[in-house]
């Protein structure tokens, strides 16, 4: 398997390379884009031979007859993450921002409030606000360089009108795996507040090693109110097939869940479900098996780098690829924080600030690239602030 081969994507209109001059001033001639959660790497042998297949036949029509691609969810959930899904709880969608509209749609009114543990994915807030929905930021505690619930503050927060809660597990920009005792004060948050509980679990395969991650549908006494979601998405680097799960259980959550679906028009993407299927077996599991080991030493190489500049500090990751850097600790205006990445080191990355409260000093790498491309960051940032004492 390899990532150190650097595959060239500037005029491929990847959003990641061929956007990032117009959105950071960053060319892709002489910048390295860390921002996208996509990775640098090519997908498993067995996903590329699974498209070839498809591009001998020739013929691009309708999908059809799903239960080989759901035997395929069903196998991955039970032997990566001991889960039993029954084949009938699952609803295809295209891409987990995609499910998390339909969820709002299907679970939520205009106005309602809809709670984020912040900072967290900046797309959740976005859908909110396109869909007409309040969100209600729910600021997590900060302990020794680690992001730790904070309830009680959530508690003071609740107006009434909130009706849903979406969680992050692993948490992304964070890198925290949520422990079993943390999802069962989450669930019974939920619970105690009447809130529907939508677990978007798109890393939960990118894990490091000697970490576990448990899956939200373990947990006991949130059957009734749990959406869950999954792909093969960010697991495969296959963003741009825009597939994922959405996962429910209950069956009046599902009923209600399969009218949004239904009323959106929602169909397959072929290409999505042939690359799927062919992912989530054991050659996927022994490829994603490598990557980890691979992106665990990028991780040290990154965070050694980003540690022997004074001040800055770059959080544990305990799953994703995805760097979270601090820069708080320089006394430095952020502007001229994104200013010495983007214009002297040459970097594009994710601001934190977008993530919501409490990422407003930080900035997000993306590491799921060759290495050689970590140790050329971490020299361009070294140099970029080479001047910090």
């Amino acid at each position: 398997m390899d990532f150190d081969t650097l595959t060239p994507r500037k005029g491929t209109h990847s959003v990641k390379w061929d956007m990032m001059q117009p959105l950071y001033g960053v060319s892709p001639d002489d910048g390295l884009a860390m921002w996208v959660a996509d990775m640098e790497f090519r997908p498993p042998a067995c996903v590329q031979t699974a498209l070839e297949r498809m591009l001998a036949h020739g013929i691009y029509g309708y999908y059809g007859d799903d239960a080989e691609y759901l035997a395929a969810v069903q196998w991955w959930m039970k032997t990566r993450h001991g889960w039993d899904v029954d084949a009938k709880h699952i609803f295809t969608t295209h891409g987990l921002v995609n499910g998390t509209a339909l969820c709002l749609q299907a679970f939520t009114e205009k106005g309602d409030g809809v709670m984020l543990m912040t900072p967290v994915y900046h797309a959740f807030a976005r859908v909110i606000t396109a869909s007409g929905r309040v969100v209600v930021e729910c600021p997590l505690a900060l302990h020794d360089g680690r992001y730790e619930l904070d309830i009680p503050a959530w508690e003071a927060r609740l107006t009434g009108r909130e009706t849903m809660l979406i969680l992050c597990s692993p948490h992304n920009p964070g890198g925290r795996i949520w422990s079993a005792q943390e999802l069962a004060q989450i669930a019974a948050f939920c619970a105690r507040h009447d809130l529907i509980l939508v677990s978007d679990e798109i890393h939960h395969d990118l894990v490091m090693p000697g970490q576990k991650h448990t899956v939200m549908a373990h947990i006991n006494g949130i059957e009734d109110r749990l959406v869950m979601m999954t792909a093969t998405t960010k697991t495969f680097n296959i963003a741009g097939a825009h597939t994922g799960n959405v996962i429910i259980a209950d069956t009046a959550l599902r009923m209600r869940f399969a009218a949004a679906y239904n009323a959106a028009g929602m169909s397959a993407n072929s290409f999505g479900l042939f690359m799927a299927t062919a992912a989530y077996s054991p050659d996927g599991a022994a490829w994603v098996d490598a990557l980890m080991e691979y992106l665990a030493e990028n991780a040290r190489v990154f965070d050694a780098g980003i540690h022997a500049i004074p001040g800055l500090r770059s959080m544990q990751m305990d799953a994703t690829y995805l760097a979270w850097v601090d820069f708080s600790a320089l006394g430095m205006d952020q502007t001229e924080v994104n200013s010495r990445v983007q214009n002297t080191a040459k970097i594009a990355a994710n601001h934190g600030a977008a993530f919501g409260l409490g990422g407003q000093s930080y900035l997000r790498f993306n590491l799921a690239a060759p290495r050689s491309m970590i140790v050329d960051a971490v020299a361009r940032l070294q140099r970029a602030f080479g001047d910090v004492q």
